[in-house]
């Protein structure tokens, strides 16, 4: 599902991402763990196409049989919306929008129809148990309702890979075990494949393999 090799990363001298090395099975659900500034966020939008690598001729990466690295903009722009999804820490919903309305955009960029976009929007929330809150802007949703509403938002165009960067960072206990539990019935249902990088030690402990960076590799 994911195969990278030697990721590098720099920011001017800073040499960030030391080389990792790193394969990803299909349907696994993989947590990415270690002190701030070791380089686990950095990867993961490298490996969700965020950002880019520094250039190596040994680079490669590969993400459900495409090879990343040879695609132009347009072409990168249009994988990363229909193939991978993304959670970050901060829900990121956008205001002026209802929960249906923000599920929904990642479906009218890829020029889905707009009926059965909804559809599926509506599906999504009902399976998240929030049928009763898609007309709901996000300042009306709790903390944990909004990152189910973002959970929705990178299920919508059915993604083979979920990238999560701190996902229950920002909400209470109850909450951030709701949602752990959430990705594991994701998986069995849906057969995604997670990629979480998280400080809680109970979701890292949960997953398939934990992956421990020091110092911008995976040791």
């Amino acid at each position: 599902m994911i195969i990278a090799k030697k990721i590098h990363k720099y920011y001017d001298s800073l040499h960030v991402l030391k080389g990792v090395d790193l394969h990803i099975k299909k349907g696994e659900i993989v947590s990415i763990v270690g002190a701030s500034g070791a380089g686990k966020t950095t990867l993961l939008q490298i490996l969700g196409t965020l950002d880019n690598a520094s250039k190596s001729d040994a680079t490669s990466l590969e993400i459900n049989g495409e090879n990343i690295l040879k695609m132009n903009d347009k072409a990168l722009s249009k994988f990363r919306n229909l193939h991978l999804g993304f959670i970050f820490q901060f829900h990121q919903l956008l205001p002026e929008f209802t929960a249906l309305e923000n599920v929904c955009i990642p479906a009218y960029i890829a020029g889905k129809e707009k009926k059965e976009t909804e559809v599926e929007a509506k599906r999504l929330l009902d399976y998240l148990g929030l049928s009763e809150r898609s007309h709901h802007k996000p300042n009306e949703l709790s903390g944990g309702e909004q990152q189910r509403v973002a959970v929705a938002r990178a299920l919508i165009n059915k993604p083979a890979v979920i990238f999560a960067d701190e996902p229950s960072g920002n909400l209470d206990t109850v909450s951030a075990e709701n949602l752990h539990q959430l990705f594991f019935k994701l998986r069995e249902e849906f057969g995604q494949t997670f990629v979480i990088v998280t400080h809680n030690e109970e979701l890292a402990n949960m997953a398939d393999r934990k992956l421990v960076m020091k110092d911008g590799l995976i040791v």
